[in-house]
């Protein structure tokens, strides 16, 4: 039997040859009750692990494409390109994108956020708001700028 300390913050260390028997990981979760004089620990998992999609080989191929645009879109919205349909239904199949957002993903539609980030850019936008009624005023002095400038 082990004897352990807690440590300032609450924490335990669980003994090497107990985390050994019990195949826990990094990270694992664990339900902390109290059984009369004792504090007992039981591994749980939150969810099921849900089998993995099948792949085509094509929807394989379309994975990594749309995996690597993902993450450029993440890191550089500006710089990056959208997914097509075919990888756009590859990544939703997996779980990698939800499929009720399959559109924000596509190049069509991130185009359009790409045009809008280098506007803000470049400070053509306006805002932030601290109240609707600031953000109604600022409409109202833009279409009179566009009635000025149309007239």
């Amino acid at each position: 039997m082990a004897i352990i300390k807690i440590g300032p913050k609450h924490q335990v260390t669980i003994p090497k040859d107990a985390f050994q028997q019990l195949h826990l990981e990094a990270g694992d979760i664990l339900e902390a009750r109290v059984e009369g004089k004792k504090l007992l620990l039981v591994p749980k998992r939150l969810t099921e692990k849900a089998p993995a999609a099948k792949l085509t080989s094509d929807e394989q191929k379309a994975l990594s494409s749309a995996c690597r645009k993902i993450l450029k879109i993440r890191k550089d919205l500006l710089h990056s390109r959208g997914l097509t349909l075919r990888e756009a239904k590859a990544a939703a199949k997996v779980g990698l994108i939800d499929p009720d957002q399959m559109y924000w993903w596509l190049e069509e539609w991130q185009k359009s956020e790409r045009e809008a980030e280098a506007e803000e850019k470049a400070g053509k936008s306006a805002g932030p708001f601290t109240s609707g009624d600031e953000l109604l005023r600022s409409l109202e002095q833009d279409a009179r700028r566009m009635r000025r400038k149309s007239a």
